[in-house]
């Protein structure tokens, strides 16, 4: 907001100077406005001078004492303006600048935060997209809110998101589902029974084996084929996954069917494609597909000797429809077991005529649960690892959100779940929360002193001139900037970061200032400064999808 505003400044102050001789334009578009990294450094600070300076082959300092005599004028925003350190210009805000920001925001209520950046640009989100083979893991669930943050981030900045679930109901791996569900069905009817080798070994599967007895008794006992078994397991497993995204509130807009791919000929289309363009070749009695004419170092099968295609197959065939369905940009949320693949599929998108760029992979590194610096492994019911269920039972949707979007995507996961079940300001969720909390609290005491905001003139917002009580206000106007920034990048985890920090200035000033006090008018100053941060507290943990209770 106030950045967006010095920079229209700065702008026009580097046109006035190219207007009256003092430098070129040889550095438009090259220099930047940017909030310092230390403190003492002015709320913001431009290299302008320094950018000229290099083009120009000028002494840097020379030349910010010119910028900041353009600048000085614009006592509107600017208090002070200097030059710092080898060339910088450092520029201080006035205080009046960051008041007036108070009434803006209020008045922006939950929009706030939001914008247009997306111009309504056709993104879809490809996540979770578990085989309908087990129960979710934890793994499976960073990826499911790292997936719904990614969505709720875009359609905040404007785009037109689709939230789609790719589901893999086809393949050999459907087939052992099947394989496992029948030899349970037979052990638990007391019958003879050949348990696949690579087969599923979780209770679940002794589970739907049980319901399968339950509706039809032995009439399964002499069926050969597996399309009865594996069509109950994934109808049975896939609800359960369901129920666990539904605990988390997160809903697709579309699933799309693997099967349909084979059933349409689209896989086969694939491969005739390719092989139009010199790209397929048989060897060893497997079908390749040549990647290192696309410049990957080797090449790849994308049909097994056995007649079986290989998963890069399908997902090239997949992702055409993607490019077909109209979609500007393709994000795909991965586990790190597919960044051997990646590099395949996009070389086959770009054969088929398609632009990779245009699909962008986001891939998660591994979960560990650990307890008090061990690494904890949870019994399980359902599975031979910890599922998502397991864990909600235990730390609950909120501290599950937040604690799967603490770090990057590409970084390892340490979830620590004493810490994430602990009610304290140590617990970085409830932290936050409680931040929140405090704040609808505050509204609370107001209403029973009867102590009202009033209108936010700026006689009233001027006796905001705390430090910490500027820093909240520095802090919230740098929300929206934010918000477009971790969405473009696909950064959840920056709002997180964000909230994590607005939290501590908030707790901070509170343990340092009284809101509701002796002094009514800076009560009610502070009263507007304090409902304005709750919105974007509220803003903020909607946007990963964080409940912002108001009482803990």
């Amino acid at each position: 907001m106030i950045k967006a505003r010095l920079r229209e400044v700065v702008d026009r102050c580097f046109a006035q100077g190219v207007q009256e001789g003092l430098w070129s334009e040889a550095a438009a578009g090259s220099y930047a406005v940017e909030e310092p990294k230390h403190t003492g450094q002015g709320d913001f600070a431009t290299n302008l001078a320094m950018v000229v300076a290099g083009k120009e082959k000028r002494k840097p300092r020379e030349v910010a004492a010119q910028l900041v005599a353009l600048l000085d004028i614009h006592t509107d925003l600017l208090a002070r303006v200097e030059v710092a350190g080898p060339g910088f210009v450092n520029c201080v805000i006035q205080p009046a600048v960051w008041q007036s920001l108070l009434p803006e925001i209020h008045g922006q209520g939950t929009n706030f935060g939001l914008s247009k950046r997306g111009a309504g640009a056709k993104v879809l989100v490809e996540f979770v997209s578990a085989n309908p083979t087990g129960p979710l893991s934890v793994g499976h669930g960073r990826q499911a809110v790292l997936g719904d943050a990614i969505a709720r981030l875009l359609i905040a900045t404007g785009h037109a998101v689709t939230r789609e679930y790719y589901y893999n109901d086809a393949g050999r791996q459907m087939r052992v589902l099947g394989e496992s569900t029948r030899a349970r069905y037979l052990e638990l009817l007391g019958l003879p029974f050949s348990f696949p080798e690579d087969g599923y070994q979780g209770e679940y599967i002794r589970e739907i084996a049980q319901a399968l007895i339950a509706e039809q008794g032995d009439a399964l006992k002499d069926v050969a084929e597996t399309a009865p078994f594996t069509k109950k397991a994934e109808e049975v497993i896939f609800a359960d996954i369901n129920h666990t995204l539904n605990r988390l509130e997160i809903k697709f807009d579309n699933y799309y069917n693997e099967y349909s791919l084979y059933e349409n000929g689209l896989v086969e289309d694939v491969i005739a494609a390719l092989r139009e363009k010199g790209l397929v070749y048989e060897q060893d009695g497997a079908v390749w597909f040549k990647t290192t004419a696309l410049g990957l170092e080797q090449d790849r099968v994308i049909v097994k000797s056995s007649g079986e295609p290989t998963y890069r197959l399908p997902d090239i065939a997949y992702h055409r429809e993607k490019f077909r369905r109209g979609f500007d940009w393709m994000v795909n949320v991965f586990g790190s077991d597919h960044i051997a693949t990646v590099p395949d599929v996009l070389a086959g998108v770009q054969a088929l005529g398609y632009d990779p760029a245009k699909v962008t992979p986001v891939i998660h590194q591994f979960v560990t649960l650990v307890r008090d610096g061990q690494q904890v492994k949870m019994s399980t019911r359902k599975a031979n690892f910890v599922t998502v269920d397991e864990l909600l039972d235990e730390v609950g949707p909120d501290a599950a959100r937040f604690f799967f979007l603490m770090r990057k995507a590409d970084s390892q996961l340490e979830f620590d779940l004493a810490l994430a079940t602990r009610q304290s300001q140590d617990n970085p969720v409830f932290y936050v929360q409680y931040a929140h909390a405090r704040l609808c609290s505050i509204r609370r005491q107001a209403a029973d002193k009867g102590v009202e905001r009033g209108a936010a003139d700026p006689a009233l917002l001027a006796r905001l001139v705390e430090e910490e009580e500027l820093a909240l206000l520095k802090a919230m106007s740098a929300f929206p900037a934010l918000v477009e920034s971790a969405a473009l990048a696909l950064e959840p985890h920056r709002i997180v970061f964000y909230l994590q920090d607005l939290a501590a200035r908030f707790h901070g000033f509170y343990n340092r200032h009284r809101v509701i006090g002796d002094d009514p008018e800076l009560s009610r100053a502070r009263l507007w400064l304090a409902e304005t941060l709750r919105l974007v507290f509220a803003n903020g943990l909607n946007l990963i999808g964080v409940s912002a209770p108001e009482s803990m």
